[in-house]
């Protein structure tokens, strides 16, 4: 069997941390088995759906480099939803339903009031035809709800969670049509995995219920159901369900200077048992992807480990990668000589101005001496055979400096900084004439 996942955002927004990790982890199960990944564009309520988020979904996933075997939209599917709705009506499957939401939500009331589960009492079924020309001719339109069968509970082996059982009295038939002719997501869903033979479904632990429905809905229309999955929620690092989680996007992780596979190497991993580590591309992400690796536990999202993360990816990215992204004439020996010193890749810029521009170095007056010997050792270096070995045992001979006397001042008279990359690599690409200018203009 070909493995066929999906992954089906609504329109109605940019994608989050939290989609983007279901995304993340459908096409790795679909990539691990040689299958076929399928975006599928859950517009059917048109109102709130829009192009413009559309095209912000496909180009978030191309951010990530999740690339789709497939594309369906469901507002190109209305008539499919259309001939599944009128084989269940024959079935007896569906029924119309005339409660306003109002008086939905005071049944509801009722039933929580005497300690019974606020499902729906299907009293839709006891309607005559003449009542509900009544209702039609008082201008009620029905919705539709599909007929749960109470006969058996609804048992299922879960990829993740393990078995799983449902008792279908204590749920609501669900609507899976609105007055005004709308879909929900319930049918639609379930048609579509049918017809784009989908053989996974991995998606939060928040539609467990939902797939219980779902399975009398594939076996109602004579199909036979995909395996499902229901991995558990993100949390914040502050232990609880973070608001700030449903804003953290694309846009936001370009501006924390976040890399694509930083953020696919966590969200690949949080939640499992398998560690969260900097990775050079997705190949040891595909290869480890296993269900059995998920925990039932909430998966803690935490910003300061992503950066950490991210820095560590930063530190063996080579130049080819990055290179359309660093200054002007940065060579790869530049960015091989900044890249330990970075967490994120627009930081090369500040390096690359200490390389090649002017910087602010005001130096101790006691250390204006050495400085000018540090100049004319400098100038009389060879300076094609690893100039700082040659500055240093120089200095420390013709001045008696060691350790931080020694080295301090001449990293801060060379870079402007007390700390950073490597002074053997930095020299070098400094240059002799920068390197005996700075140390002058400081004596």
């Amino acid at each position: 069997m070909s493995v066929v996942t999906r992954f089906a955002p609504a329109p109605t927004g940019r994608l989050h941390v939290g989609n983007m990790r279901t995304a993340i982890h459908n096409w790795l199960w679909a990539r691990r088995n040689g299958g076929r990944f399928v975006l599928r564009i859950d517009d059917t309520d048109r109102e709130r759906s829009s192009e413009e988020h559309v095209e912000a979904i496909r180009a978030d996933l191309a951010w990530l480099g999740l690339d789709p075997d497939e594309e369906h939209r469901q507002s190109a599917r209305f008539g499919r939803y259309e001939a599944a709705l009128e084989r269940l009506k024959e079935a007896g499957r569906v029924y119309p339903a005339y409660e306003t939401a109002q008086e939905l939500e005071l049944k509801r009331k009722v039933r929580l009031g005497r300690g019974l589960p606020p499902v729906y009492d299907r009293a839709a079924l006891a309607l005559t035809d003449a009542d509900r020309d009544r209702l039609e001719a008082e201008g009620r339109r029905p919705h539709w709800r599909f007929r749960l069968d109470h006969g058996a509970p609804i048992e299922w082996d879960d990829l993740i969670r393990g078995r799983q059982h449902f008792d279908p009295g204590l749920l609501s038939d669900p609507v899976v049509r609105r007055e005004d002719g709308s879909w929900l997501y319930m049918l639609p869903s379930t048609v579509d995995d049918v017809d784009l033979g989908v053989t996974h479904v991995l998606r939060g632990e928040d539609h467990v219920a939902n797939t219980a429905l779902q399975l009398q809905m594939f076996e109602a229309l004579g199909a036979r159901a995909p395996a499902f999955a229901h991995e558990a929620l993100l949390v914040g690092s502050e232990g609880k369900l973070s608001k700030r989680l449903g804003s953290l996007g694309v846009e936001a992780m370009k501006g924390a200077g976040i890399e694509p596979l930083a953020l696919m190497a966590k969200l690949a991993r949080i939640g499992t048992s398998l560690p969260v580590e900097p990775v050079k591309d997705s190949a040891p992400l595909v290869a480890g992807f296993d269900f059995a690796t998920f925990g039932r536990a909430p998966a803690r999202f935490d910003l300061d480990e992503l950066a950490g993360l991210n820095a560590r990816i930063v530190h063996q990215l080579p130049f080819d990668q990055v290179a359309d992204r660093l200054p002007e004439g940065m060579s790869a020996a530049d960015w091989a000589a900044i890249r330990p010193n970075l967490k994120r890749v627009d930081e090369a810029a500040d390096w690359w101005a200490i390389l090649h521009g002017r910087i602010e170095a005001p130096a101790a007056p006691e250390d204006r001496g050495f400085l000018a010997a540090a100049a004319a050792a400098a100038a009389g270096l060879d300076w094609t055979a690893e100039p700082w070995p040659q500055l240093v045992a120089r200095l420390k001979a013709d001045t008696g400096r060691t350790g931080k006397a020694l080295f301090q001042p001449l990293r801060r008279a060379l870079t402007g900084r007390d700390s950073g990359p490597e002074m053997a690599a930095l020299l070098p690409l400094i240059g002799r004439d920068q390197a005996v200018a700075r140390l002058s203009s400081l004596s």
